[in-house]
């Protein structure tokens, strides 16, 4: 069975968790709200494919520990799906080291926000051998002369479709013109 991790599962990303979950994925979920994690949890008959991570991903030392008990528990993760606020600058190089010592051939997906450069992000996370990279851009609707920020539901579609066409960059909404952004 095929491992995923998805950072953020419970939240904007909790379609994409389930929809692992229907395509045959053991998920290990990080998420740092207990109540959410169990509403999530309420949302599928396959429970026992979901590993529940709370960890607050912030603290580096616990989040490693928390992907390293998964990977031991569920093998290898081929494929991880990353929302990470800025405030936590190591989560995703804790998580992408620990999954990279465990596994050769895998693909991440990073989910950034609206006003994100995702050249110099690019850049600045050198991926490692092995790790297939690509990055979703979330931007926004807009609906006559007025815009909105993107759904929970939107997002996880725009998520799902980059992971099944493998698309290196994706942008989610639209991005322009950003005078009109919310």
């Amino acid at each position: 069975m095929k491992h995923a991790l998805v950072v953020g599962g419970t939240g904007m990303l909790a379609d994409v968790s389930i929809w692992l979950v229907n395509q045959g994925y053991q998920v290990s979920i990080i998420a740092r709200n207990p109540a959410r994690m169990n509403s999530l949890l309420e949302r599928t008959n396959n429970k026992h494919n979901i590993t529940p991570l709370l960890v607050d991903y912030k603290k580096d030392d616990a989040l490693q520990a928390k992907v390293r008990a998964a990977i031991e528990k569920h093998g290898p993760i081929d494929l991880a799906i990353a929302w990470i606020h800025s405030n936590a600058p190591n989560a995703l190089n804790v998580i992408v080291n620990e999954i990279t010592e465990h596994q050769n051939d895998w693909d991440l997906f990073h989910v950034l926000g609206s006003s994100s450069n995702l050249e110099k992000i690019k850049k600045g996370f050198p991926a490692p051998e092995g790790c297939n990279y690509y990055q979703v851009q979330l931007g926004f609707v807009l609906e006559g002369e007025f815009s909105r920020w993107l759904s929970h539901k939107e997002i996880s579609v725009g998520v799902i479709d980059a992971i099944r066409h493998r698309k290196k960059i994706l942008t989610v909404g639209q991005l322009e013109p950003w005078e009109k952004r919310p």
